[in-house]
């Protein structure tokens, strides 16, 4: 007999949304077994509105489909609604039991996963300042779901949320109080991506998961968190998405005054500052030519080998400042795309904090790790892939009541 927590049926699913300005990326995980689940398959529908294709694989990895989609897929309700036929398909007979979904931005109202209202939706709509790259496109799958599947709950987990623990030092903004009533505080982002790193380091790298560690979720967009006990102290991104390090389109941190020079002297209005930003600075902007890192590393021109290195430089910098937080670190965990994948920056970023009692080994950083440092090194470095999907799916079970057993 099945135990107490075994609460799905076999053919029933949670599927766990990401979704973009021109992209729906998805997962779609069975029934939990104890506090395991298993991926049944994930896939994305890129170009939408413009020349959509959809890709999936199932839980083993196997590529199931990759073909164009017709023209009819125009926003998010129509990449739901062809992923909804496409899973039909696949699984015939099967119900979609809860979805969950990756939310930027909860502000100060959220510091939790929440199943999605009409008022939590209202509420999250008036964070769409604060993250306007993300927000619209997360609150749109949302909405196309509640219209395409009614009677589906679904959940909101949100990546400010694992940084809710923060000090009042650490999450403030030295402006003046009246202002800081207004919600005006450092958030913090890529919570779920931090929260998964945390939640595997007992097993994956046990002699630093306890410590002091320093997370380098390096991608389009990146931050470094802090992490003490497996929790978050600080990290570099705050009350948006623009801050910290250097990203794919986004400057990081630049001194206020350059904005107020963009306004005042240059004549540039709100929105013309915004779309710079968030979409023509960073590796985009210094490089100006592309805001892809592979590409950047593989190109000899002077202004992209610029962008990689104000790259490294930044991560560098933040590594040290968190260090200073943490009074010390035990490890460093690079994840994300760039973290994952780019064994070149890996060694650069090592090589800059060897000062912190980091040894680097060079071979098993090509080979992607999982550890990169020597076996006698007082820092330890290793390469954690991410999963966020996976957390998603596990606050979603919880909150729906679809599983008892802490996951």
């Amino acid at each position: 007999m099945p135990s107490p927590e075994w609460r799905l049926a076999v053919d029933d699913f949670v599927v766990v949304l990401n979704a973009g300005s021109s992209s729906l990326k998805f997962c779609t995980y069975s029934r939990p077994q104890r506090e395991q689940w298993r991926l049944a398959g994930r896939g994305q529908i890129e170009g939408i509105g413009t020349s959509p294709r959809f890709s999936a694989r199932d839980g083993d990895g196997t590529k199931v489909i990759d073909q164009a989609l017709g023209d009819a897929v125009k926003d998010a309700r129509g990449a739901l609604d062809a992923m909804a036929t496409w899973l039909r398909g696949q699984h015939p007979g099967a119900r979609i039991v809860g979805v969950g979904h990756r939310v930027v931005h909860g502000g100060a109202d959220f510091p939790g996963p929440v199943v999605v209202t009409a008022d939590v939706v209202d509420r999250l709509r008036a964070l769409i300042p604060l993250a306007p790259l993300h927000q619209p496109h997360n609150l749109a799958a949302i909405e196309a779901v509640t219209t395409r599947l009614p009677h589906v709950p679904q959940v909101a987990c949100f990546d400010t949320s694992f940084h809710r623990g923060h000090t009042a030092v650490a999450d403030l903004v030295p402006l003046p109080k009246e202002i800081r009533a207004t919600g005006v505080q450092r958030y913090g982002f890529h919570g779920l991506s931090y929260e998964y790193i945390a939640s595997v380091l007992p097993q994956v790298a046990p002699n630093i998961a306890g410590g002091r560690v320093i997370v380098a979720h390096l991608g389009s967009g990146a931050s470094v968190c802090a992490l003490n006990k497996g929790k978050s102290i600080d990290s570099t991104l705050g009350f948006t998405a623009l801050d910290g390090l250097c990203m794919g389109t986004r400057p990081g941190s630049i001194d206020p005054g350059v904005v107020l020079y963009l306004f005042q002297t240059l004549g540039l209005n709100a929105a013309d500052v915004e779309t710079m930003l968030y979409k023509k600075s960073g590796l985009l902007g210094i490089s100006g030519i592309s805001n892809d890192m592979r590409d950047l590393i593989a190109n000899a021109d002077p202004a992209a080998r610029l962008a990689v290195d104000y790259f490294v430089y930044r991560v560098a910098k933040e590594i040290g400042a968190l260090a200073a937080v943490l009074g010390g670190v035990d490890g460093i965990v690079f994840t994300a795309g760039i973290g994952e994948r780019s064994a070149v920056i890996r060694r650069r970023i090592c090589e800059a904090s060897a000062w912190l009692g980091l040894e680097f080994d060079c071979r098993a950083n090509e080979q992607d790790g999982p550890r990169i440092s020597t076996a006698g090194s007082e820092v330890e470095a290793w390469v954690v892939p991410t999963n966020e999907e996976l957390v998603i799916a596990r606050h979603t079970a919880q909150l729906l009541g679809l599983i008892e057993a802490r996951v």
